[in-house]
């Protein structure tokens, strides 16, 4: 009986030791990224630089840190910036309303308020894997588990930076399922000197790594916390915009956090982001994880040999120091802001500075146009009329004021009235109109001190506005909020037929982590629109309340990018604005991948098109980019179906700028355009090109 034990015993350490296999069958010899797997160990190497190296030394032993160490060369010599760190997950996970409202696209959700519970994510060792994908290495480490989720930790380095990607990629069978999570890297030695950040005004803060401080929730700028040593920095940072699940509100939700025991959930001393489950204490509807969806719950660390400082500017390139640059040719747009300046400062009879904050912030964010949704509910659109002229001829006031030859502040409002779900209108000089009309009174008035005034009863009056001041008006969030069966249920309707109904407006709602880009729900109505028959468009749209320095605004901002040379001039009205938008002669970003070329046999974004017989096409496109790209898709249809045709970009590295020739064919297609995502998920897209022939 003995000797059997001792056998039992001699076979369980032997099992413990063993050494997990590694599937090195997708890893390929090639642009300088060299793999050895000897032992526990699984040694991995990159080229940041032309000159420079980071290597991974993974250890594969059971109960052993995942990171054995993390290094950086400096002048062809190693040095290693961290060791003995784990990649740590927490999943949050609630429940979805699927049924009330509109499925997936839900927004009116409070999933703070539903049954929720946080999990630490657990890796077993079981196997490992190296694959080469274009220009990055994806290294899998198996299994995850949280709850009813399961997957893998992979971990993606890219050629060219010091940048790699840790993702918890991981899927549930259960269905109705939103989630949150919280990620960062931990150690249960000292390994940091120094945890510093950017404070929300800009400058920079530290304070020593201490083990037993408490884990703490920061509050910083650009979305990093960095753990810094003698020997260097390590950043860790979220996807800039994929991370953030769609608020009303930009409010900066602390969303780092640094000590130890982080939510009595992940012990050892770490650095890392997090969501705060409360948001901002409105409509709170956290990230979709339909069943059997591959969520990638994954942050970005970037290494350098230098200051916290140094690497923080680094990490700032790739979001443009979190503005928008200039491109010759265009000038941006933001729209749908509820700042309600006009209401709850000016004719609140508070102080008015000379230049407000949140003037203030979209010009530091690079944003020339801004198109505002003033009034949403909290003025007097329908009257009585002299409160409603007042308010209006306030918010003409405001606008002239602070608009100057290099930024432009627009009126404009949600109405919400007329034509059913929530739409925004945009005149091209200000108008005054009031939201009733009796069956006798005039559609048109002119009033002594305000001019020209327009009453509007109906739907039938409100197209006759914009068709008398050239104004235009697109369907607010489509297919979600208040705006759910919008504009599906009014697109055989005149006013949507017309000219002067623009389309839509695009922003990232829901989220879905486990998507390769942002707001499927609005580019999938871009291609339906169009399949329809109309020569529609999508505008980028943030529909964003409070406007304040401090806020985390460039995570949930987009911009479009007009084909203007010069600003209009205010006094002289704004029309080419509106000229350029209704042609289709803009693009949509998030600010990091740019489009300012965009042609298909000579013809530009909104030009029609006449193909040859044979249906042969030509597309051209200008990138520039910061994170390496992931694929571009040139998207079309026939007025019944929509064709992807997807273009593989992992060959492409950080920081680029190329021009692209594809070849396709486009025979019996009506429309064309264009879709281009990076490895954070950021994104553009063009307008259509019409075809004939």
């Amino acid at each position: 009986m003995k000797e059997i034990l001792l056998l039992l015993l001699l076979i369980t350490g032997l099992a413990v030791r063993a050494q997990i296999p590694v599937d090195l069958s997708g890893y390929q010899k090639k642009n300088g990224v060299t793999v050895i797997s000897q032992g526990d160990d699984l040694v991995v190497s990159w080229p940041t630089t032309d000159k420079e190296t980071g290597k991974l030394i993974i250890d594969l032993a059971k109960e052993k840190p995942l990171f054995s160490s993390i290094q950086l060369s400096q002048r062809g010599a190693f040095r290693e910036i961290a060791k003995a760190l784990d990649p740590a997950f927490v999943l949050t996970v609630g429940k979805r309303d699927l049924i009330s409202q509109n499925g997936w696209n839900i927004f009116f959700d409070k999933t703070n308020k539903l049954p929720h519970k946080s999990y630490a994510v657990a890796l077993t060792k079981r196997s490992a894997s190296v694959r080469t994908n274009g220009s990055r290495t994806v290294i899998r480490v198996s299994d995850i588990q949280a709850a009813t989720f399961t997957g893998a930790i992979e971990i993606t380095l890219y050629n060219g930076s010091p940048l790699f990607n840790i993702a918890a990629v991981m899927a549930t069978d259960v269905d109705s399922t939103a989630i949150l999570y919280d990620a960062g890297l931990v150690s249960k030695l000292p390994i940091w000197t120094t945890i510093a950040w950017s404070d929300t005004q800009g400058q920079m803060q530290s304070v020593p790594a201490d083990l037993k401080q408490p884990n703490k929730a920061q509050g910083v700028k650009y979305r990093t916390i960095i753990g810094a040593g003698a020997t260097g920095s390590l950043a860790v940072f979220p996807a800039p915009h994929q991370y953030f699940y769609p608020l009303d509100e930009a409010f900066n939700l602390d969303f780092t956090w640094y000590g130890s025991n982080y939510r009595s959930l992940i012990p050892g001393f770490g650095i890392g982001i997090r969501q705060d489950l409360m948001g901002d204490k409105r409509w709170v509807p956290w990230v979709n994880a339909p069943p059997k969806t591959q969520q990638r719950l994954n942050f970005f660390c970037l290494l350098s040999t230098d200051t916290p400082a140094k690497v923080l500017e680094d990490v700032k390139k790739f979001t443009h120091n979190d503005k928008y640059p200039v491109v010759s040719g265009y000038k941006t747009m933001s729209s749908h802001f509820h700042n309600e300046y006009v209401m709850s400062v000016i004719l609140a009879g508070k102080p008015v500075p000379d230049v407000p904050n949140f003037v203030k912030v979209f010009k530091n964010t690079g944003i020339d146009i801004v198109h505002l949704a003033e009034f949403h509910y909290t003025a007097h659109p329908k009257g009585p009329d002299d409160q409603r002229l007042l308010e209006l001829k306030t918010l003409f006031d405001m606008c002239k004021r602070w608009s100057t030859n290099d930024f432009l502040l627009l009126p404009g409002e949600e109405p919400n009235e007329f034509f059913g779900g929530h739409w925004l209108d945009f005149f091209p000089k200000p108008v005054y109109w009031i939201m009733s009309r009796k069956p006798e009174m005039p559609f048109v008035t002119a009033d002594p001190q305000y001019g020209k005034v327009y009453r509007i009863g109906d739907k039938a009056d409100m197209l006759k506005l914009l068709e008398a001041e050239n104004g235009l008006a697109w369907t607010a969030h489509a297919r979600t909020k208040g705006s759910t069966g919008f504009p599906d249920k009014y697109k055989d309707e005149d006013f949507y037929k017309s000219d002067r109904f623009f389309g839509a407006a695009w922003k990232n709602i829901p989220a879905d982590l486990s998507e390769p880009r942002l707001s499927r729900r609005v580019l999938d109505l871009m291609d339906d629109m169009a399949n329809w028959g109309f020569k529609k468009h999508v505008i980028a749209e943030a529909d964003l309340f409070t406007i304040e320095p401090e806020n985390e605004m460039y995570a949930h901002l987009n911009v479009n990018y007009l084909q203007l040379n010069k600003l209009p001039d205010y006094n002289k009205g704004w029309q080419p604005i509106l000229d350029v938008m209704q042609q289709g002669k803009f693009f949509v970003t998030t600010g990091e991948v740019l489009l300012p070329t965009f042609a298909v046999n000579g013809k530009g974004a909104g030009e029609t098109l006449t193909l040859s017989q044979d249906g042969k096409a030509s597309v051209v496109v200008d990138m520039d980019w910061t994170f390496p790209l992931t694929f571009a898709e040139i998207i079309s249809g026939d007025g019944k179906q929509v064709f992807r045709e997807r273009i593989d970009l992992t060959n492409t590295l950080p920081f680029g700028k190329q021009k692209f020739t594809f070849n396709t064919n486009l025979k019996g297609r009506k429309w064309v355009r264009f879709e281009v995502w990076d490895a954070a998920v950021n994104g553009a897209f063009t307008q259509q090109i019409w075809i004939e022939g």
